[in-house]
């Protein structure tokens, strides 16, 4: 029997068309352009400014780029896996309103919450789902307004984080290209360094925690930087280890966008030049699940069909991991 292996078959993605960029953010809070980019790599960032807009609407546009390139029927489509913490509301899942807004009336879907390695969570469940035989058609998500959760007056986490969105079709493959494997971990004990105070159901949201400003992104910058260096990179030389292959082998490092020097401490421990390193933070920022798929967006017309690239996050939770995949196209 051939062996089923989830493969990407087209890529989407979305930002919006608002920039705020380190000037802006320096008459905002007390920082410089200087120091934004020398610690962050980070220049601008998109910003969905457009009242009553949320994460959906920044995921239905990167996947009708898919629709459209795949010329398919969004009937089409099984299942919607939506990687987000920033949900258009706490229920129904931003799934449920993507597919509705798309026309994906055969489909089922859920949201999926992993902060910054969202997206590599829903790539493996998505996978799952179509190595099974179940499924024909999943989409991936990962989509993140940032911006609805971040303070603009903490100088800490408001230089960091963007919005925006990307989107991957999986389909099943039969001739050893897709995803090949992947290695996942999660340490709860990390919650500590990297979380929102308020709006959860140990603390809901009530006057006082949003006079006190607990309904934003609250991060010890230092502790989390430690633990992603070591987190992202360990476990991206694990991956090669284990699949017998070395950074010559591999033509594209696929990192989350977090930081400058988190990104080129896990390609200098991969082995990897900085050439076959995937960098876009500078115009995007963090945008926490929408990372990963924007990166292979941008960088779609350079992948070739057999192409070995690794993917690579780590996020508040915490939660970190690497995917080892055949580009299929």
């Amino acid at each position: 029997m051939t062996k089923i292996i989830a493969a990407i078959t087209a890529v989407g993605g979305y930002v919006p068309e608002t920039k705020l960029t380190n000037f802006d953010l320096e008459k905002m809070v007390e920082t410089n352009d200087e120091w934004i980019r020398s610690r962050t790599g980070i220049s601008e960032r998109r910003i969905l400014k457009e009242p009553g807009k949320g994460s959906s609407d920044m995921a239905v546009p990167a996947i009708e780029e898919i629709l459209r390139k795949k010329n398919l029927d969004p009937k089409e489509i099984d299942c919607i896996i939506c990687a987000t913490v920033t949900p258009d509301m706490v229920f129904p899942a931003t799934a449920n309103i993507i597919a509705d807004k798309i026309g994906a009336t055969n489909a089922w879907g859920y949201d999926l919450s992993a902060a910054c390695s969202g997206f590599l969570f829903a790539l493996s469940s998505g996978a799952m789902y179509i190595e099974s035989g179940r499924f024909k058609k999943v989409l991936v998500v990962g989509v993140d307004k940032m911006s609805a959760i971040v303070d603009y007056t903490d100088r800490a986490t408001c230089i960091i984080f963007g919005d925006g969105a990307g989107a991957v079709l999986l389909e099943p493959s039969t001739d050893g290209l897709g995803i090949q494997d992947s290695i996942l971990k999660s340490d709860g004990s990390g919650r500590h360094y990297l979380h929102m105070k308020a709006g959860g159901s140990v603390k809901p949201a009530t006057a006082e925690t949003v006079a006190a400003r607990e309904h934003f992104a609250y991060q010890e910058g230092q502790a989390v930087f430690k633990f992603a260096v070591k987190g992202m990179a360990d476990v991206s030389a694990e991956l090669l280890e284990r699949n017998n292959l070395t950074g010559d082998d591999i033509a594209w490092l696929v990192p989350h966008q977090a930081n400058l020097r988190i990104i080129d401490a896990t390609a200098n421990r991969m082995g990897l030049a900085k050439e076959k390193v995937m960098i876009n933070i500078q115009k995007y920022g963090n945008t926490t699940a929408a990372t990963l798929p924007l990166c292979l967006w941008d960088w779609e017309s350079q992948l070739n069909k057999g192409d070995k690239i690794v993917l690579a996050a780590f996020g508040g939770g915490f939660t970190w991991g690497a995917t080892l995949l055949t580009w299929a196209y």
